[in-house]
């Protein structure tokens, strides 16, 4: 097979891939518009019915205002807590530093089912369970590997004696972590904000078992669905895919734009 033949065959496999992704999604935003209460083809009709619904809902709106602060409050308590743990990695040798790091990139790693019944039982321990910070505490312990990977990752292009540079100069380790390190690392920290903030906003299974009444959309569009079909999940369904893709193209643009920058 030519160079030629062999790049257009990649190039048809990744729309390819990119159409079995997306495609339920769009049709989900094109439902969402739908008169016909069943997602049928040919459709009923247009109509924004169903999004009118969704916006005179008490229900939503709280359940909306609960992701919006828990993705918020998540984002930045993961994204501070993988700075602390990039930087420590970054800066000391100590022993024991691989299982340290292992430890750390574990979460991602279990199950989501297993990690909720272990929050839950954790939680209704401490007298915690069921309440909006609850969510938050597990989002973060859930989204802090991902914050903590991005940074390392930035902080691995930084020269060594930069740092050293400063304080030879006179500044004192805080000066010259504000004034080195945080303005290096603030691409990968937006980054790190936008993604975590994107994950946890997207969240279902930790945040269905912790959460109780206290319930996020990604909760409250499982409440909606059980027993019945409405097409009030597909508007909602398309609000939370373009806030979360949003937050996933800045975070992307974040470390897309420094690299352009840092490029020679």
């Amino acid at each position: 097979m030519s160079g030629r033949a062999g790049t257009w065959v990649l190039r048809g496999y990744v729309l390819l891939v990119f159409a079995f992704v997306f495609a339920p999604i769009v049709m989900s935003l094109i439902f969402s518009f739908n008169a016909d209460r069943f997602p049928t083809i040919p459709l009923g009709g247009f109509t924004t019915h169903w999004y009118a619904t969704i916006f005179a809902d008490d229900g939503f709106w709280r359940a909306a205002r609960n992701s919006l602060v828990v993705s918020a409050c998540t984002c930045i308590l993961a994204t501070a807590l993988g700075f602390c743990t990039a930087y420590s990695d970054y800066r000391y040798r100590f022993r024991g530093q691989g299982a340290y790091l292992g430890i750390i990139l574990l979460p991602p790693t279990i199950p989501l089912i297993i990690m909720a019944l272990a929050m839950l039982a954790w939680f209704s321990r401490v007298g915690i369970s069921g309440q909006v910070y609850s969510v938050v505490l597990a989002h973060t312990v859930l989204t802090a590997p991902f914050a903590m990977a991005i940074i390392r990752l930035r902080l691995e292009r930084m020269d060594a004696s930069l740092e050293a540079a400063a304080w030879n100069l006179g500044a004192s380790e805080w000066r010259a972590m504000r004034e080195v390190i945080l303005p290096f690392c603030r691409p990968a920290i937006l980054s790190s904000l936008f993604l975590t903030a994107a994950i946890s906003f997207d969240e279902f299974t930790v945040a269905w078992f912790v959460s109780g009444l206290n319930k996020t959309l990604p909760v409250h569009v499982l409440e909606i669905v059980q027993g019945t079909i409405d097409p009030q999940v597909n508007a909602i369904g398309t609000l939370v895919f373009l806030v979360s893709m949003t937050l996933v193209v800045l975070a992307q643009l974040m470390i897309f734009f420094r690299i352009q920058r840092s490029a020679p």
